[in-house]
């Protein structure tokens, strides 16, 4: 429980006479940049999708054509849940400049950020909804025992072409990112063989492909991603609370977050896991 008292609240008390500057301790989710983000004010969002094509063919002229069907499906997510709650004293909400409760609300906010990309990344048990290593229709490449160049993210892009889908992102954990960034043209060459984007210097790729980086992502993986084919689907956004009465008798605020997203994969083939190691 945060008080007056406690290390580190001195820079938000008189007199303290200095905004306190937020540091960017944490970018956004990852999860949110990659995937098509849905919103639905229901409790289940459906996505549909097409089992089966109808199908065609060349008929002579005057010739019946014969009518077929297409097979339709749809994908049933449930949004989950993901909340926070911390409590401080009255006092420190009253006598901080800027709110203590707003700058331990965003925190709050952030830390649900992660909470959304360990989920979309993981395997995590319920009521946390089912990420990407819980899929078991991916399509898998051998990169081999460590990074030594970026064939691996040739074949993936063409393994998901061939399933009639365009990888927009990958995604990896900064680790993997790091030995990527590292690999050069050749032994006795300086020049990086991760593209960089003049436009965008800051945006690493692969391959042309934008490159993402999450510490949510199983290290020695790398995650290609078809946008039109992996669904976040957000019930909610991230919303903060402040109440006075919970902790009436001891006079302290209790700050809350809560958000509610599920993740749809309605083509798993088209997504492509990219391992080294055995």
């Amino acid at each position: 429980m945060l008080t007056t008292a406690s290390a580190g609240v001195g820079g938000i008390l008189p007199p303290s006479f200095a905004q306190l500057v937020i540091r960017p301790v944490q970018a956004a989710s990852v999860a949110f940049q990659i995937a098509t983000e849905d919103t639905t004010t229901s409790n289940v969002f459906y996505i549909p999708i097409v089992a089966t094509d109808p199908v065609a063919a060349w008929v002579a002229e005057g010739q019946e054509i014969n009518p077929t069907d297409a097979v339709l499906d749809q994908i049933p997510v449930r949004p989950s849940k993901v909340a926070g709650l911390s409590v401080i004293t009255r006092e420190l909400a009253n006598d901080s400049n800027p709110a203590a409760a707003n700058i331990v609300g965003q925190g709050l906010a952030r830390d649900i950020a992660r909470r959304v990309d360990e989920a979309f990344f993981g395997k995590l048990a319920e009521p946390a909804p089912s990420g990407l290593d819980s899929l078991t229709a991916v399509t898998t490449v051998a990169a081999g025992a460590t990074w030594a160049n970026l064939d691996p993210f040739a074949e993936a892009i063409s393994k998901a072409e061939q399933v009639g889908a365009i990888l927009t992102g990958f995604a990896a954990n900064p680790t993997d990112a790091l030995a990527l960034s590292k690999l050069k043209e050749h032994t006795t060459s300086n020049r990086p063989l991760l593209g960089v984007d003049p436009a965008a210097p800051t945006v690493r790729r692969l391959q042309g492909v934008p490159l993402l980086v999450s510490p949510a992502v199983t290290q020695g993986t790398v995650w290609g991603i078809p946008r039109d084919r992996v669904h976040l689907v957000r019930r909610e956004a991230v919303e903060l609370a402040v109440d006075h009465s919970a902790y009436f008798t001891s006079d302290r605020v209790a700050l809350r977050a809560t958000m509610r997203v599920g993740f749809g994969f309605p083509h798993q083939t088209a997504i492509i896991r990219i391992k080294i190691g055995t």
